[in-house]
Order: C-alpha cells, then sequence, then structure tokens
C-alpha cells in the first residue's frame, strides 16, 4: 500500500480536463481533532481517516459558492451561486490520494441541491441560509428544510485576522485537499480538484450555535474547536471522477477518460 501523498498547497495531480467550475468565497474553516477510530466507521469502503501527528479532524466549513460552470461555460450568476456548509472528514485511499468524505452539504438552492443528489450522489440537503458581513466580522446562519431534520443548522460567527504568511502544517493539511471520496455504483470513487494556492487568515470565533456536525453521525464532537481559518476564497477546477486510475466513476460501463 503506498504511503499518502505528500501534503502541498498546489495539487499534486494538474486536472486536464474541466467536468466543472466553483468559486468558493468568504471560507471559514472550524475543525475538531478527533481519534481516527471515531470517524473510520463514517467513510466509504477503500478509505481511511487521514492523520497528522495521530489525530484526524471533523471540519465545519461555511462559505460562499459562486457561479458554478459546466464543461468551461460561464459560471451560472443566480442558480450556481449561494451560501453552503459543509460538514466533512479527511480521508486516504489505497493509492495514497489524500481528500475529504463530505458528510453534509447545506444549500440554500433547491435546483442545485436535487442536481447534486441525483448526479453526483452527494449527501446535499436543502437549507435556508444567510451571511452577514460587517468589516472583519462574518456570521454565518443555516437553517434546514429538506429532507430534515427541519430546522438543523445554527450560527457561527468569527472576526477575521492578518494573512498567515507561512499557514504551517495543520492548515496545510485541512485546506490542501486536491480531491474528494465517495461511493459510486458500489465502487469508491475519487472526484479530482485543482485551485490556486488557499490565502489564509488567522480568525477568531466570537459565536458558534451548531447542530450539523451531531446530525452528521458525530455527536459527541463539540465545544472550541481546535483551529479556526478563514479565506476570501478560490477559483476552483474539477476533472472526471475517478474509479481507479484513470477511470471515470459516473457510469456503469466505467469507461476510459480520454483527456
Amino acid at each position: 500500500m503506498p504511503a499518502p501523498e505528500p501534503v502541498s498547497p498546489l495539487s499534486p495531480r494538474p486536472v486536464r480536463r474541466t467536468v466543472f467550475t466553483q468559486g468558493w468565497r468568504e471560507a471559514t474553516f472550524l475543525h475538531w481533532a478527533v481519534d481516527p477510530a471515531l470517524v473510520a466507521p463514517l467513510l466509504p469502503a477503500g478509505a481511511r481517516p487521514d492523520e497528522l501527528d495521530g489525530a484526524t479532524y471533523v471540519g465545519l466549513i461555511p462559505f460562499r459558492m459562486r457561479r458554478i460552470g459546466l464543461l468551461g461555460a460561464p459560471g451560472l450568476p443566480y442558480l450556481g451561486s449561494f451560501a453552503e456548509t459543509n460538514v466533512r472528514l479527511y480521508s486516504v485511499d489505497d493509492e495514497g490520494r489524500r481528500g475529504v468524505v463530505f458528510r453534509s452539504l447545506e444549500a440554500d438552492r433547491l435546483l442545485p441541491v436535487l442536481a447534486a443528489r441525483w448526479v453526483a450522489h452527494l449527501p446535499y440537503l436543502w437549507s435556508r441560509m444567510r451571511i452577514e458581513r460587517d468589516g472583519d466580522r462574518i456570521t454565518y446562519r443555516a437553517s434546514r428544510r429538506w429532507p430534515g431534520p427541519r430546522g438543523a443548522g445554527g450560527t457561527i460567527t468569527v472576526r477575521v485576522g492578518e494573512r498567515l504568511a507561512e499557514p504551517g502544517p495543520l492548515p496545510l493539511f485541512l485546506t490542501s485537499r486536491w480531491g474528494l471520496h465517495q461511493t459510486a455504483f458500489g465502487k469508491l470513487a475519487y472526484w479530482p480538484n485543482e485551485h490556486p494556492e488557499w490565502p489564509l487568515h488567522s480568525a477568531e470565533l466570537l459565536a458558534l450555535d451548531d447542530d450539523l456536525v451531531a446530525h452528521a453521525g458525530l455527536p459527541s464532537v463539540g465545544g472550541a474547536p481546535d483551529s479556526v481559518l478563514f479565506s476570501p476564497g478560490v477559483d476552483v477546477r474539477f476533472g472526471p471522477r475517478l474509479a481507479a486510475p484513470g477511470r471515470i466513476a459516473g457510469t456503469t460501463d466505467d469507461v476510459r477518460s480520454t483527456d
């Protein structure tokens, strides 16, 4: 079994063929260190917890999605732009590829939620959401609508600090993620992405009222997070979803990529 690939601020596998694009803006990263044994049962078969100094992490990340675009087309200004909050875990597969596993993704546009659930098989949920900014303070609010439990969500408020000139091992481990792991058609799939290096800032947590982490299958995770970061954002490209090196896991034929 290969060792996990090095943590790097730029993708070790540049995306050669773009399936879709996104902008991630005003992102706050809250993370809790946990025992890898706690999250291992929540990962898809074929993936295991990714660790740093013996711990893995649970992430709660609210941000503003901007202009999702398909196959190189210009991003959609309304349907493709919305507030989002995800709960994610950190994973590595038998090829050594580091990634994330999404336990839930809240979004306040119903059509993108339905499309992501049906086409991409991702656990998107429709929520009432709002992002408010006042100088260096930013507040994220979420309240789930469908499929439930209704009202799940909460409020996060942070004060954005200075830009980190050298983010260090933990911020890089938490944000330098170049794909997501999921199960697609009974196989472990890896969906690669690439983007510029994250511009990261320190941040102070001012308020946290959340039950999304608990509803994502982690009721024992709570209290003050071990890491709080902020980024103004990056633009992202996703390539074809891979079930094995060089193969796409988006159809029952599992056809070979032609990029």
